[in-house]
């Protein structure tokens, strides 16, 4: 049976998160591409408080290739590689936005907010479906929607 792209994707998406969550760890993102010939398959993993180890991602990346052999959903060779995201990592979600709660995050919308298509400040809130930040003594809302990228300033 043959899978496009996408099935392929949600597939492994659905399996690795499942896998992770038993774990206690969280999917962070997962890239799914070719680079030359090579299928290259790169999950980034972190822990729900943060703070992954290079040894446990090692680890990961052996359970996560045997998982994916025994489901035998890729048929063609590839690449895993298993990553943390790292402190600047591209904050995507709800709950990505709900761990920097308290932390300086730059946004880049895809649409202008007070006139202004990057903003920067404090995360004070997150609710519905709207990031809350504090910015020049201001509350500002945005809402997910118009974000296009957003990484935690790290000073």
């Amino acid at each position: 049976m043959y899978l496009d792209r996408q099935e392929i994707i949600a597939q492994l998406q659905n399996i690795i998160d499942d896998y992770l969550k038993i774990q206690g760890l969280h999917l962070v993102d997962l890239i799914y591409r070719h680079e030359g010939r090579d299928l290259i398959i790169r999950i980034l993993v972190d822990r729900p408080e943060g703070g992954i180890t290079v040894g446990e991602c090692a680890k990961l990346n052996i359970q996560i290739s045997n998982l994916l052999d025994e489901k035998e959903i890729l048929q063609t060779r590839y690449i895993l590689e298993v990553a943390s995201p790292g402190l600047d990592r591209p904050l995507k979600t709800k709950n990505d936005f709900l761990h920097c709660t308290n932390r300086r995050v730059r946004f880049f919308l895809n649409e202008p907010i007070n006139g202004k298509i990057e903003l920067e400040g404090l995360i004070s809130k997150v609710e519905n479906d709207s990031v809350y930040i504090e910015s020049r003594s201001e509350l500002i809302e945005i809402p997910l929607t118009k974000i296009n990228k957003a990484k935690q300033v790290i000073d």
